[in-house]
C-alpha cells in the first residue's frame, strides 16, 4: 500500500529528526569524552551521559522504534569514533536498558514522574546495564562493587540531563517541524 503525500512527508520528517538527533548525540559524546572525569575523582569510565539528552527528547516526540533507531545509531557511531569492542558492548547494554526504562516511564508514568525523574531512572538503568555487561564479559560479580558509586553518579547526571531535556522539549515544541509530533 502506497503512502499518501502527508504520510510520506511525516516519514521524511521523522528520518530527518532522527538523523539530526543522532548527529547531536555523537557530538555530545565526543565533547563529553574530552572531560577528564577520572581526574575529578570519579571512577574511570564514568560519563556525564549528555547523549541521553537526545534519546530522551526523541522519546518525547517520536515513536519508540524511532528512539530505538537513534539509540543504535548513537551507540554504534560513538563506539566507532571513540571506543573499542568492549566499550561498544558496555555502552550498548547500558543504552538499551536506559532506553527501555525511559520509554516505559514516558509512556506509562509521564503524569506521575517529571522529566528529571525519568532521566534519573534512565541514568541509573544505563549504569546498571553497563555493570551487568562488564560482569558478564569479565565473568565476575565482583565488578558490581562499583554499583553504589555509579548509582550516585547516575542520579547526578540524570538530574543534569533531565533539566536539559525539559528545556529542549519546550524549545523544540515551538518549532514547526515538531508541531505534528506533540502528544
Amino acid at each position: 500500500m502506497a503512502m499518501s503525500s502527508k504520510e510520506s512527508a511525516t516519514a521524511l520528517k521523522r528520518t530527518v529528526i532522527i538523523a539530526i538527533f543522532a548527529a547531536v548525540a555523537v557530538v555530545l559524546s565526543i565533547v563529553e569524552a574530552q572531560i577528564p572525569l577520572a581526574g575529578m575523582g570519579l571512577m574511570p569510565g564514568a560519563k556525564l551521559g549528555f547523549a541521553n539528552i537526545m534519546v530522551l527528547t526523541c522519546i518525547f516526540f517520536l515513536r519508540g522504534r524511532d528512539a530505538f533507531v537513534l539509540v543504535i545509531l548513537k551507540t554504534l557511531l560513538t563506539a566507532f569514533l571513540l571506543g573499542t569492542f568492549s566499550s561498544l558492548l558496555f555502552s550498548l547494554f547500558g543504552s538499551l536498558l536506559s532506553f527501555v526504562v525511559m520509554f516505559l516511564l514516558v509512556r506509562f508514568g509521564r503524569k506521575k514522574l517529571s522529566v528529571i525523574g525519568i532521566s534519573i531512572a534512565g541514568g541509573l538503568a544505563h549504569n546498571t546495564g553497563q555493570l551487568l555487561a562488564a560482569s558478564m564479559v569479565f565473568n565476575s560479580a565482583s565488578i558490581l562493587y562499583y554499583l553504589p558509586v555509579l548509582l550516585v553518579t547516575g542520579i547526578v547526571t540524570g538530574i543534569l540531563v533531565g533539566f536539559a531535556v525539559r528545556y529542549l522539549v519546550a524549545s523544540l515544541s515551538k518549532i514547526s517541524l515538531f508541531e505534528e509530533f506533540l502528544n
